[in-house]
């Protein structure tokens, strides 16, 4: 384990600019960049893996996650709600030093 604490890189925008196309060149290019995998009450698409591209979670289990803190983060879009797990950013971030 690490002294130094890891820096954390926030990409945002708005749906269809190309974020997941910049975060893949990314990942290419920075061995030791690792991507959030954020949690949404949105169903699965085609083709899309719990746990891989979101994790899936009904409206209750979403609220228990607000209610227990387990979020860095949270909206609602388009009627789903979206967030980010608290505790894999932790791990990585701050206790792993990446």
């Amino acid at each position: 384990m690490s002294d130094e604490r890891g820096r954390l890189l926030v990409v945002s925008g708005p749906s269809g600019v190309g974020k997941s196309t910049v975060v893949r060149a990314l990942l290419l290019r920075a061995t030791q960049a690792w991507l959030s995998v954020s949690a949404t009450t949105r169903p699965a698409r085609p083709g899309e893996v719990d746990g891989h591209d979101y994790f899936f979670v009904d409206a209750s289990g979403f609220d228990a996650m607000i209610a227990g803190g387990e979020l860095l983060e949270w909206a609602e879009f388009a009627g789903n709600r979206y967030g980010t797990p608290r505790g894999p950013v932790e791990e990585i971030v701050l206790r792993a030093g990446r």
